[in-house]
């Protein structure tokens, strides 16, 4: 536009006195919005001092983002509003003034959101590990969704036709989805486990030769960390496609405890040990008693057997309570004179008598 054509808008027809008037609304505009901004930010910096969460604390967290560009474009067109001004001029202003805030609105919504699931994920770690990896995942997700319909609703205000568009990235996301299937693989795997939860947070796995505790559930991997302390980082879609095993659902552990017994044993006390070891691991804590038999006759001993099921996923109170059967088995084995087997070899030596030479007195006469 020419600017000749530019100076004969009706916006700058108005006198000095009306543009005084509108640069002195629209700064103070500004600066009550700037005013209020400060408000809410030391009540949310007060607010999030104490360990009570406010009802008040979330839309305190997003009020607070509110930036300097967003109170300057309302305050401009809070100031045009003073002013004659044409279609084309209000309806310019009212677009801008639309787009600034849709984005306004965008980080308004993603920082409640996020600050909701951070909330969640705090107390959820104590009451409900399921819920930290979905969260996670969830969130991501929902903060794609609202920027996706922020920049729909901008281009829309431009005039552009967001039909055609979302159509043409439907055809053009096949040819996208089949560069980057891989991540779309983890993506989709990351989705599953935040819905089927086959392992959350804190969980400890066993994938093929991998042993380590779950620290976090993200988009495209998985991490967890290992008993030697490193991190351990596996796709999502490696963890699905595999075959692990969750030691964090374990509710009771099956012990099966073999004990070896010399041969040298009298059959009295052979009968007698099943019972003994019963009662043995009955005294334990946490602790139930299956079986216990004489199992077999093996290569140096005489084999028993016996079950017992540890009522706790812990492995280290499950070690505790096997070497206290241990022990006490020792004990009450030495002081019935019961031997443990090990691994020994008998040599029978045979003696037979010297064969005669032929000759020699008493012996046959060769034919």
């Amino acid at each position: 536009m020419p600017t000749e054509a530019v100076t004969q808008l009706p916006l700058f027809t108005n006198p000095p006195a009306a543009w005084l008037a509108a640069a002195v609304f629209a700064a103070g505009t500004v600066v009550l919005g700037l005013a209020l901004r400060q408000l809410v930010r030391r009540y949310k910096r007060r607010v999030q001092a104490t360990e009570q969460v406010e009802w008040l604390e979330l839309p305190a967290l997003a009020l607070s983002r509110t930036t300097l560009v967003f109170l300057v474009l309302l305050g401009s067109f809070a100031g045009l509003q003073l002013l004659a001004h044409g279609t084309r001029t209000a309806a310019l202003a009212g677009s801008v003034m639309m787009i600034a805030l849709f984005w306004q609105v965008g980080l308004w919504a993603t920082t409640a959101t996020s600050a909701w699931f951070q909330y969640k994920r705090r107390t959820s770690v104590a009451t409900d590990r399921a819920s930290l990896g979905s969260l996670g995942i969830v969130g991501v997700v929902v903060s794609a969704v609202i920027w996706v319909l922020v920049a729909l609703m901008t281009l829309d205000n431009l005039g552009i036709d967001v039909t055609a568009l979302v159509a043409g990235l439907g055809i053009g996301g096949i040819a996208v989805a089949l560069a980057v299937q891989n991540v779309l693989g983890d993506l989709f795997a990351s989705l599953s486990i935040a819905l089927d939860r086959p392992y959350v947070v804190g969980d400890f796995l066993s994938v093929g030769d991998f042993l380590g505790t779950v620290e976090d559930i993200g988009i495209k991997s998985t991490r967890l960390r290992s008993l030697s302390g490193e991190q351990i980082v596996m796709s999502n879609s490696d963890l699905l496609s595999s075959r692990l095993r969750n030691y964090g659902r374990m509710q009771q552990r099956r012990v099966v405890l073999a004990t070896g017994i010399a041969y040298e044993t009298p059959a009295a006390d052979i009968a007698k040990i099943p019972q003994l070891i019963r009662v043995i691991v009955e005294r334990q804590a946490d602790v139930r008693f299956d079986r216990s038999h004489f199992s077999g006759y093996g290569d140096f001993a005489l084999q028993f057997e016996t079950v017992y099921y540890v009522l706790s996923a812990d492995f280290n109170r499950h070690m505790d309570i096997q070497q206290d059967i241990l022990l006490e088995m020792y004990r009450e084995f030495e002081a019935r004179g019961i031997e443990f087997a090990y691994p020994t070899q008998r040599l029978l030596v045979e003696r037979r008598d010297a064969v005669p030479a032929a000759g020699e007195a008493g012996s046959p006469a060769p034919p």
